[in-house]
């Protein structure tokens, strides 16, 4: 007698998120090696895998049975969920699997996956159900002795899955196992049910076992050197058909009958063609929609151009080829939808981006208002988009106003159905970097130990390193390995579980939309943190299953500008003509002088350069520069701009090539040429010459030498050319089809850069207003924008809680610093502060604000957070006396909170409110105190600079500022600067050792530079954050950046940098204590020092007069006097004079 195939029945895979090792590609080479027909896996709640995993087994002849391993609870709060397993025999079944497991999700309110048994119950057609072995209910009921329930359940389960009822054996060693195994032999026995051998397997061989302990670890957070936690057995490997045979020798029907399941399941998981809602209007079919629509919207784009460029009828000659080509390939309906949402946007006043990648060639789409951009001026191709000699889905990715954007995807589930819309899964990963961490984690070892390996990887999110690769790489790690044993056990578990999913989560941008409800296509997945639920399926798979994709991006840019253009029509005024014409030569004379900070795409330092060199007189030469300004054709940049200059030195490979790069100087800039260049020289259909570009893009060599002789052909062909011109022409494009650049996408890109430039020539207040309000978090972006301002001398407003709104915002040519942008207050918190300032008018005092604002918003941290920045000056000039202040205040506003709620006072309504405070005496700050704590709050220097002083009595000459930099910078001579340290970060050099990034702030703005490990090892507390030191700097300059890296570094006060001064005048503050100063003035008269000089003291008295005294004796004045008298309390200022 033959023996019994076995069929696994219950595999989990990687899509079980960290309880099982085994991948598709794993289990089907296994299946191959075992000969193993089918396989089954089971993974917890979720479908994930299905479409992958039936694919890939199919794809080596090995049925995949589709199924998933449930927890099932009967909805009684606290009760722990038992196991099932459901099997799809046909497509209702798997069907029905699909739901089971979105409802899984779907229901869970506390996000965590379980089935109801409600549902386990009703609808079981095409199911086949294994009843959970020591985990399900009937074990459950067996292992406290309730037998009779016992076989109440398993009558119940069987009931409802007539005929399809396995009750389940396994054998991983446990207790439980033990302890019902004979009680659920003896039910199915009595119950007339078959037995059914599974084994849960989690990892591919034994040797296995130790990683995927410390995955499961990683999992629930818990150490290897526990004893009392969540394990799986060591025999939990894929065990051959032989060994399972062999572990159940005694009832060999629970073997038979794992072939009995596989042969009664006969459905998987299918591929579909793409499948979209039907968008047909009033009996009209979707193709004659289309066309009704891109016929009104080309009259209205038409009629509101204020130029053509080219004739009315090459326009609807270009519309109908356009829709002809829609028409057939099927695409009518996906051109409606994407236009209705993009119109319902615009028509609810939702910035949208003016289209984005090769969409912008579709004349179509530019009718049907789902791109800004006439493809006919920019001689942008539809084929680049839509190609008619090759179907494949088209593609719009659409900008939207970052903080809208879920406005529109709500439009489009409410008219599509909440059911057939859905966002795309992603799963998140155990990187190279995060696992080594995770393992030393769980293994126990030093965090230091562990960091310094991790570090050691480099840190690259675009292109994250493997960890094979890094240790290959860095010879540290067999030093790590030769110091501490455990450090190549840690590597080792860490390289088997690289690359295990680890979490789901959701695509931030895709978006699904079907003509059905989507779990009869896919199951779903609930993210809690998302608006919508997500296909169990990602990207690649979802789109494979049916579900077309549409990306809603969120864009700050757009934001920006949309917020720019409020500020300026709140005022009565607006954008002129040159908006829409893109010609205002102004804004391109901005772009060529460089100064672009906040100019979309064109802000960095290297994009800066090359804009001084091109120096851009047009959009079309906009296009070129965000196109040129990358690795690979950025070398053709000197070539453009001799072009540029001189158009008589273009030499062109052949006349007719003309036409196709004089836009670009002869420069083969974009795709777009490479096709154009195609179809003039060889004759292509700009389908075929799409196909071409692709291929070259690809550099499949078989292929390319097809193409290359049809292009000779083609060429000897159409221009009678011969061989090695046409072969040279060949050459050129293949080198520019590899990196040219998208025009359309370009070109959409461009316009934003356009209308940014725009509003920053014209209108720069409310567009830096703008810029800052959407990085009111970002301390570093809004510094930058802070010393533009100065660049441009916009004034900006400090912030006034009595003058101030809650974000940035523009008043009499100012720009008012936004109270929300100040650390440890809040946007919301401030806005509420606004909102009871409008409605009840301006604070009168600082008990007045207490008492009026709600202590939960406005806390303790807050005030002083407030006081910091001077937001009170107001009310209290004296900021040290205000923060000191804060505490008191903060208790006043929850006591009159309180009273607020309790109806004020108890039984006299009229009482008298909380007790106000008497607030300190407290000696005022001096004038570097003040700017630091200012630095606290703000996160940069604001009402003035610590050197602001120190900056007229140093020798300009010699010293570089931040300003200068650029001008000043050349290769590898050295600049003298000085600053303060604003920030600094550390990192660990291949080296070992550290270097570090550091920011230098200077009163004319800020410079990054790096310091390199030994300069930082010197000068380490030095370097700190707050210190004012002279730095030696080094420079490295190419043609497109400046790189800075200190080489000497010195403490201010010791650097000899002053010009010769003949006195120091000192201004004191407001109820400063004269007696504090004298101390320091008696200590300079004893100093011997070159530079001496007189004292003058200016002193404020009270009724606003101001009294000059000049001090009797010479004393020391140089950079350290002067350091000194300032940091004496309440000195405001201290300025050297020139010798009389």
């Amino acid at each position: 007698m033959t023996e019994s195939p076995f069929i696994h029945l219950a595999v989990r895979s990687s899509y079980s998120l960290l309880e099982s090792m085994i991948t598709p590609k794993g289990l089907k080479a296994w299946c191959v090696e075992q000969g193993m027909p089918a396989v089954a896996i089971t993974d917890r709640n979720n479908l994930y895998g299905a479409l992958e995993i039936s694919l890939t087994l199919t794809d080596a002849g090995i049925q995949p049975i589709m199924a998933c391993c449930f927890d099932v609870t009967d909805g009684m709060p606290k009760s722990e969920p038992t196991r099932v397993s459901l099997y799809a025999q046909n497509e209702i079944g798997y069907k029905r699997l699909m739901l089971l497991s979105s409802r899984a999700y779907l229901d869970a309110a506390d996000g965590v996956p379980k089935l109801s048994r409600e549902l386990l119950l009703d609808k079981t057609d095409g199911l086949i159900l294994l009843t959970g072995g020591a985990e399900g209910e009937v074990a459950r009921h067996l292992l406290k002795a309730r037998i009779a329930d016992a076989r109440t359940e398993l009558s119940t389960l069987a009931s409802a899955y007539p005929g399809r009822c396995y009750v389940e054996i396994t054998r991983h060693g446990t207790e439980d196992e033990y302890a019902c195994e004979e009680g659920l032999i003896d039910l199915a026995y009595e119950l007339g049910l078959p037995l059914v051998a599974t084994h849960d397997a989690r990892f591919m061989k034994p040797s296995d076992a130790k990683a995927h302990d410390a995955m499961m670890c990683i999992s629930n957070g818990q150490y290897l050197g526990q004893e009392d936690r969540k394990r799986v057995d060591a025999s939990q490997y894929l065990k051959t058909a032989e060994e399972m045979r062999e572990l159940f020798a005694d009832i060999p029907e629970a073997i038979a009958n794992t072939f009995e399941i596989a042969q009664r399941c006969a459905v998987k998981a299918e591929t579909h063609q793409p499948i979209l809602p039907n968008f047909s209007n009033e009996g009209r079919s979707e193709s004659e929609e289309l066309r009704k629509q891109a016929l009104e919207g080309l009259e209205y784009r038409l009629g509101a151009a204020d130029k053509l460029y080219a004739e009315r009828d090459t326009y609807f000659e270009r519309l109908d080829y356009e829709l002809m080509i829609i028409e057939r390939m099927g695409f009518p309906g996906y051109f409606l939808i994407v236009s209705d949402f993009i119109k319902w946007a615009k028509d609810n006043d939702i910035p949208v981006g003016p289209g984005r990648g090769s969409g912008a060639g579709s004349l179509v789409a530019w009718v049907l208002l789902i791109t800004d951009l006439d493809p006919l001026r920019f001689d942008l191709l539809f084929e680049r988009f839509l190609n008619p000699e090759r179907v494949s889905m088209p593609d719009f990715d659409i900008d939207f106003c970052q903080e809208r954007r879920g406005e529109v995807i709500r439009y489009v589930r409410d008219k599509y159905g909440a059911d057939s819309v859905a966002m795309i899964i992603t799963f998140g990963t155990l990187q190279a970097k995060a696992v080594v961490r995770d393992v030393g984690r769980v293994m126990q070892m030093p965090y230091g130990q562990v960091d310094r390996l991790a570090k050691l990887i480099p840190f690259n999110p675009a292109n994250p390193p493997k960890l094979q690769d890094a240790i290959d790489d860095e010879p540290k790690f067999q030093d790590e390995i030769d110091a501490d044993e455990r450090v190549g056990e840690l590597l080792e578990v860490a390289l088997s579980l690289e690359g295990k999913y680890r979490n789901a989560g959701t695509h931030a941008a895709g978006v699904v939309i079907g003509d059905r409800p989507l779990v009869e296509l896919v199951p779903l997945y609930n993210d809690p943190r998302a608006d919508l639920p997500a296909t169990q399926f990602n990207m690649k798979y979802a789109e494979m299953a049916g579900l077309v994709k549409f990306d809603f991006l969120g864009l700050k840019t757009l934001t920006v500008i949309d917020r720019a253009l409020k500020l300026i029509r709140r005022d009565g005024r607006d954008v002129g003509p040159e908006w829409q014409s893109l010609d205002d030569q102004a804004t391109y004379d901005l772009m060529a002088s460089g100064e672009t900070l906040g100019v979309f795409q064109l802000e960095g330092a290297g994009m800066r350069d090359t804009l001084k060199k091109v120096r851009p007189h047009n959009l079309e030469d906009v296009i070129a520069i965000i196109s040129l300004y990358r690795p690979g054709p950025m070398e053709n940049i000197p070539v453009y701009v001799q072009g540029k200059e001189d158009p008589s030195s273009v030499v062109y490979q052949h006349p007719d090539l003309k036409p196709v790069l004089e836009a670009t100087y002869g420069v083969p800039v974009y795709q777009e040429q490479v096709m154009r260049m195609a179809q003039e020289i060889a004759g292509y259909s700009l389908g075929e010459a799409d196909l071409l570009r692709r291929a070259m893009g690809k550099k499949k060599v078989e292929e390319m030498i097809a193409q290359r002789k049809r292009f000779v052909e083609g060429a000897a062909e159409q221009k009678g050319m011969e061989e090695k011109l046409a072969n040279d022409i060949f050459d050129t494009m293949e080198k520019f089809a590899g990196y040219g650049f998208n025009k359309s996408h370009a070109a959409a890109y461009a316009l934003i850069g356009y209308h940014t430039g725009y509003l920053k020539r014209h209108f720069p207040v409310e567009f830096l207003a703008a810029s800052m309000s959407l990085d009111i978090g970002n301390t570093d972006k809004l510094a930058a924008f802070f010393q533009e301002a100065k660049r441009l001398k916009i004034p900006v407003l400090a912030p006034d809680v009595n003058t101030s709104s809650a974000d940035f915002d523009v008043r009499d040519g100012a720009v008012v610093y936004a109270l929300g942008a100040l650390k440890g207050v809040g946007l919301e918190a401030m806005k509420h502060v606004v909102e009871i300032r409008d409605k009840d008018g301006r604070f009168a005092d600082l008990y007045d604000f207490a008492e009026r604002v709600d202590p939960k918003h406005v806390n303790k941290k807050a005030f002083e957070s407030l006081s910091k920045a001077g937001a009170f000056d107001g009310m209290e000039p004296n900021r040290a006396r205000m923060l000191e202040s804060a505490p008191l205040l903060a208790n006043l506003a929850v006591s009159a909170a309180q009273d607020r709620q309790g109806g004020q006072g108890g039984l006299f309504a009229e009482a008298e409110p909380a007790l106000r405070p008497v607030l300190p005496k407290t000696r005022a700050w001096n004038g570097q105190q003040k700017l630091d704590q200012e630095f606290k709050s703000i996160g940069f220097y604001f009402s003035g600079h610590p050197l602001d002083d120190v900056l007229e009595g140093l020798d300009r000459e010699r010293v570089t500022l931040a300003m200068e930099v650029q001008d000043r910078a050349s290769d590898g001579k050295p600049l003298e600067m000085i600053g303060v340290v604003r920030a600094r970060s550390d990192k660990p050099a291949r080296n070992g050792g550290k270097f570090a990034f550091l920011t230098l702030s200077d009163p004319s703005g800020e410079v990054e530079m790096m310091v390199f490990p030994e300069t930082l090892s010197q000068n380490y507390d030095l370097l700190q954050v707050g210190n004012a030191v002279a730095i030696t700097v080094g420079v490295k300059r190419n043609a497109e950046e400046i790189k800075l890296n200190a080489e000497r570094v010195l403490k201010l006060e010791a650097a000899r940098l002053s010009k010769a001064m003949g006195a120091l005048k000192i201004r004191l503050a407001v109820g400063a204590y004269v007696g504090d100063l004298a101390g320091v003035v008696g200590h300079l008269a004893k100093l011997q020092d070159l530079e001496q000089g007189e004292l003058l003291i200016e002193m404020p008295l009270e009724d606003g007069r101001v009294v000059t005294m000049k001090l009797p004796a010479t004393y020391t004045i140089g950079l350290s006097a002067q350091r000194a008298l300032k940091e004496a309390p309440g000195v405001e200022r201290v300025e050297p004079l020139k010798a009389a």
